[in-house]
């Protein structure tokens, strides 16, 4: 077996080619334990597609994806179950109660019935969802509503957490209280969240990669001085507006 199992998700060259204007090229990311990524891009430059890709819900043309050591490709169910998803519209049944819904997802995702119980009561607390648990989720508010997303993707102690765009449409509050989760499972898994917000990105993590139609064209570690990321970042920003005016 090659060092890739050392890594908690490998992805290495992975496209796939969606239209003649759309698609993802050669995108490659290694992940350890503790790193926090920002994928960070404008509005259309490919950031859910690659998440797509990591997760399999997409195919790729080419390239692989390792989670643990377990090929996308070559062990599919093996790599899945190490993955949690919190898609930009997360997947939840308004007329479940919350703790209802998170022991359901717990048994989709295959958690031993002895352990159900258990790990619905840490992602109740991770999450801060005890006060509401009893509650339907098409009452809850939209922060409650994306924390309750977060738990199902993380109700199976997944090594690897791919989040497209968690804080889209939070109030300030709610957002911070979502940076700060991501932190605390940071700490302990891998972690890929997508944004189109540069000091979002700064706020939570420990690295950041540039996705621009559809390349992976910057990744650096995040410091206190990010001055060249936000150059080329507002330099993507001006093209894209002298495109749209052309």
């Amino acid at each position: 077996m090659t060092d890739t199992v050392n890594y908690l998700l490998d992805a290495d060259k992975l496209s796939r080619r969606l239209s003649a204007d759309a698609g993802v090229y050669d995108i490659s990311i290694k992940l350890q334990r503790g790193d926090i990524l920002g994928l960070l891009g404008l509005n259309g430059a490919g950031k859910s597609t690659t998440l797509r890709l990591l997760t399999g819900t997409l195919v790729p043309d080419s390239g692989d994806v390792r989670i643990s050591g377990d090929s996308m490709r070559e062990a599919p169910l093996q790599a899945r179950r190490k993955i949690g998803y919190l898609p930009d519209q997360p997947p939840l049944y308004n007329d479940m109660r919350v703790e209802s819904y998170l022991r359901f997802c717990a048994k989709l995702r295959l958690v031993a019935k002895a352990e159900q119980q258990s790990n619905v009561e840490a992602v109740l607390n991770e999450c801060d969802l005890q006060s509401v648990k009893k509650n339907r989720i098409g009452q809850l508010s939209k922060g409650f509503r994306q924390r309750v997303g977060l738990a199902q993707a993380l109700v199976h102690k997944p090594h690897v957490l791919l989040l497209d765009e968690p804080s889209n449409g939070l109030d300030p509050n709610q957002m911070m209280g979502m940076r700060n989760i991501i932190k605390q499972t940071g700490e302990k898994q891998a972690v890929i969240f997508s944004t189109h917000l540069l000091a979002e990105a700064q706020a939570v993590c420990n690295r950041i990669a540039v996705v621009h139609k559809g390349k992976l064209i910057h990744e650096d570690k995040v410091t206190g001085d990010n001055k060249q990321l936000e150059d080329l970042f507002t330099g993507l920003s001006a093209d894209d507006t002298q495109a749209a005016s052309a």
